[in-house]
């Protein structure tokens, strides 16, 4: 499939995805939308792929929608956009999530909106300390979406979500450091850097570990402790008898570094 508005490349374990409208500031088009399934369904299908590195081109990761897109459009009635979330951002935040390798967000500008919430739904958020995160929602009359009123209070709690979300007010990545709601914010000129080894430190370790580990953190908030440990004693099953382990104890056992293989 060739792409108009994200780049998509691989390079060896390691799939980088672009949003790459920067004229626009990469919001998101129908267009959009449906070249990041199929680049998403190639992360999926590709066992060769352990990390997913997600992106913007130019000075923004993410504003958001685009409210000139015809999905969008306001005549000649106000358009369903109910219906534009389940069709696009539900299932795109739920691919993210189902994903079968870890995800990192590299976010090099503003996120904004639905842009704000797609880097949320990575698993691991490093941006550049001249980003920043905006749920602008409240300002046209709307909520959170794309994840937002799920992954805001779970990440800084339900006062800071509040303020966040209703005030619309514009969080500096260093603050979204301090506050939980990121792993880490790097100086402009560190960010490419400090991606490139994380992404590669991702890819070798045990991808099928690092997945569980998501969806078990994710799913904590609605089980009892009694339900979660049993999420973790199949987990744990599962991976026990899988031939990362075996080599993760070998390699402890033989004093040396271990060569995972996502298996």
């Amino acid at each position: 499939m060739a792409f108009e508005n994200i780049r998509f490349e691989v390079d060896g374990e390691v799939a980088r995805l672009t949003l790459h409208r920067p004229d626009k500031l990469n919001s998101f088009t129908a267009a959009m939308h449906g070249e990041l399934r199929a680049a998403l369904d190639t992360v999926q299908n590709n066992l060769s792929i352990r990390v997913l590195v997600l992106t913007g081109a130019g000075r923004a990761f993410c504003a958001g929608q685009d409210l000139g897109d015809p999905e969008m459009a306001m005549t000649p009635k106000l358009p369903d956009i109910g219906n534009v979330v389940e069709k696009y951002y539900k299932p795109l935040i739920l691919s993210l999530q189902n994903l079968r390798v870890p995800t990192l967000a590299a976010v090099n500008g503003i996120a904004a909106g639905a842009g704000a919430s797609l880097a949320l739904a990575c698993d691991l958020v490093i941006a550049a300390k001249s980003a920043s995160f905006l749920q602008a929602f409240s300002k046209i009359g709307l909520i959170p979406d794309t994840g937002g009123t799920w992954f805001l209070p779970q990440r800084v709690g339900m006062a800071r979500a509040m303020g966040l979300a209703m005030l619309a007010d514009k969080l500096p990545a260093e603050k979204a450091e301090q506050w939980g709601l990121i792993w880490q914010a790097v100086d402009d000129a560190e960010l490419a850097a400090t991606v490139d080894k994380l992404a590669t430190q991702l890819a070798s370790m045990p991808t099928k570990a690092l997945v569980r580990t998501r969806q078990a953190m994710h799913a904590a908030p609605m089980h009892t402790l009694e339900q979660q440990l049993s999420m973790e004693g199949g987990f744990m099953r599962e991976l026990g008898w899988s031939p990362d382990y075996a080599e993760g104890v070998a390699a402890f056992m033989e004093k040396r570094a271990p060569r995972f293989t996502g298996q």
